[in-house]
């Protein structure tokens, strides 16, 4: 299960070879990365199946939560419609232990509003982003997010590498940026897992990245001067703690 983190895609290619030396189906997490291609597919279309998320905060969110999944096997896909309306195939006979999936019709009609607009959000996310880099060009302190030549992300989030990560994040929030960290405890050492025996340091770059990493704003309504004003709040820390 490939998670296309932040806006831009997993290694594909790579994963499917695994997958076809052992025989597994891929499942693509695009619940961040709606629009985002690799080598100009789109996400969620070269696994046996793709998830997107319409959760409020995503790129494309609706009024509530709710999300689609595609694939490009049909007889696939329609048994995932079966499993979506309760395991039921005619109505009322029940081949399959299923739940009530369905997509609220208000939900669907606010997605239908906001699809035709999508690419240009996307479009203006990553003209923030490039801002951003430009405003970080040289500023040692903040390892700033790399895009791989043959993607193209939809910059659901920003997320910058720094030290101090929660000193700085506490500084911005007192100065009314809202910032975020994303997963905060890696996955080998939530409490939910503690049946595995792992502990820190067995996984040195994921507990590195709970440690550093911090998401600044990025939604696509941002102007210059509030992206500049974030970005030197950001240097303002450092330079004033040399």
């Amino acid at each position: 299960m490939p998670v296309h983190l932040f806006g831009q895609m997993a290694d594909m290619d790579a994963i499917m070879a695994v997958a076809a030396r052992h025989n597994l189906a891929v499942i693509e997490d695009a619940a961040q990365s709606i629009g985002a291609t690799y080598k100009g597919r789109q996400c969620g279309t070269i696994g046996t199946m793709g998830c997107y998320s319409f959760f409020p905060s995503k790129n494309l969110g609706t009024l509530g939560d709710g999300g689609m999944m595609v694939t490009p096997d049909a007889a696939f896909g329609q048994k995932l419609a079966w499993f979506r309306n309760h395991g039921s195939n005619p109505k009322y006979y029940h081949k399959w232990i299923g739940g009530n999936f369905r997509l609220d019709t208000i939900h669907a009609a606010a997605l239908l509003v906001k699809l035709p607009h999508l690419k240009k959000w996307s479009d203006m996310r990553r003209a923030n982003a490039a801002l951003y880099d430009k405003h970080f060009a040289g500023c040692g302190e903040v390892k700033t997010p790399v895009i791989r030549d043959y993607n193209t992300s939809v910059r659901n989030q920003y997320v910058i590498c720094v030290p101090r990560r929660n000193e700085l994040m506490e500084f911005l929030k007192q100065a009314g940026i809202g910032v975020e960290v994303y997963y905060p405890v890696s996955m080998h050492l939530q409490e939910c897992f503690a049946y595995l025996g792992h502990k820190r340091g067995d996984f040195p770059n994921a507990e590195t990245a709970q440690d550093t990493s911090l998401a600044l704003p990025i939604y696509s309504e941002l102007t210059e001067a509030q992206i500049a004003h974030v970005a030197g709040k950001v240097k303002e820390f450092f330079n004033g703690s040399q």
